[in-house]
């Protein structure tokens, strides 16, 4: 077997390959590493292909197209270190019968279990009670702080990472109201104390508001100043998707009225600008893109591939693989 690990040297590929990682990459066949400390081009990428059965792919790498597999009968499977693979593959991938598999069931564990974090943080205000610590502090009597406990949790979206988080909110008892431009499954929403639900009935009624809407055509700008307008008092908005699900300008104008608290993990544009009024607002917590996944869960995504490559070649089910029709639903870049 002859694999083509795409990531340049450099801290990215030294996180998802360090040594252990690579030598069971080693057993599996011949690997050969991007050694050019940047990520090909399209022509370079059709030259290291011709003779692969497997690529290895991380962020930045070019999009396998037609023209890049055009003198390419060997490749048999693509595994990306990434989550979303809509700007690494084509049709033209699926229709050569080429399995498709990415880190993102992983990346969506790691996501939720971010997306609690910060939900805890925020609604304990704990970022705020280091600092005044810090400054030599304390609390007084009267001040909100709050908890999750039985709390209504809104999720707008409904993929990998919401399905996760739903599982993982249910040790808090809270009641879940799901979003989604499709149906939901009345067995999964029954067993997870949930109900599907309008964006409207969302923001009205729940205490967190929780975004994980991929980004593409019909999801840009879901969210804006409507929803912001009924968003209710007091309530916590969360969005670790990708800045442009909302209209940011229209957020901002709503945070200015201080009626309710965010906390914001991605941003239109990544990173926002200095002056940008989201970093100093005192109902904000801007995190810089980092729910997930953590450090410590790069080299287990790369493993976890590695373990199903062999699968994959001999056309068994794969864990993760992404089909054709979800790879048309994920976020592009």
């Amino acid at each position: 077997m002859n694999i083509y690990v795409t990531v340049p040297e450099g801290d990215v590929r030294d996180t998802f390959f360090p040594a252990e990682v690579r030598k069971k990459l080693a057993g599996l066949g011949k690997v050969t590493y991007n050694e050019t400390g940047r990520n090909l081009n399209k022509e370079e990428m059709r030259l290291a292909l011709q003779d692969q059965d497997v690529v290895m792919a991380g962020w930045g790498t070019q999009t396998i197209d037609e023209t890049v597999l055009a003198e390419n009968n060997r490749l048999k499977v693509i595994a990306h270190t990434g989550g979303t693979v809509a700007n690494l593959v084509c049709p033209a991938v699926f229709d050569r019968g080429i399995r498709v598999m990415s880190g993102n069931l992983l990346y969506a564990e790691s996501v939720a279990e971010g997306t609690i974090a910060y939900i805890l943080a925020a609604l304990r205000r704990i970022p705020e009670y280091i600092i005044r610590m810090e400054e030599g502090g304390w609390r007084t009597e009267g001040e909100l702080w709050e908890g999750l406990l039985d709390q209504t949790v809104g999720i707008i979206g409904f993929g990998a990472i919401s399905k996760i988080l739903i599982e993982m909110l249910k040790v808090f008892r809270v009641k879940v109201k799901v979003y989604s431009g499709y149906p939901i499954d009345p067995e999964f929403l029954q067993k997870n104390n949930a109900v599907q639900a309008t964006l409207e009935d969302i923001f009205s009624s729940c205490k967190v508001i929780s975004v994980h809407s991929a980004l593409n055509d019909k999801n840009r700008y879901l969210i804006g100043k409507e929803h912001f307008q009924v968003i209710r008092d007091g309530a916590l908005f969360i969005n670790t998707s990708r800045g442009e699900v909302l209209r940011e300008e229209e957020l901002i104008e709503a945070l200015r009225e201080n009626r309710f608290r965010a906390v914001l993990d991605v941003y239109a544009m990544e990173p926002p600008e200095k002056k940008n009024p989201l970093r100093t607002m005192p109902n904000v917590y801007c995190i810089p893109h980092m729910a997930g996944p953590t450090m410590d869960r790069r080299p287990n995504i790369t493993l976890a591939l590695i373990d199903e490559i062999p699968d994959a070649m001999a056309g068994k089910e794969v864990r993760l693989e992404i089909s054709r029709e979800y790879a048309a639903r994920m976020t592009k870049h």
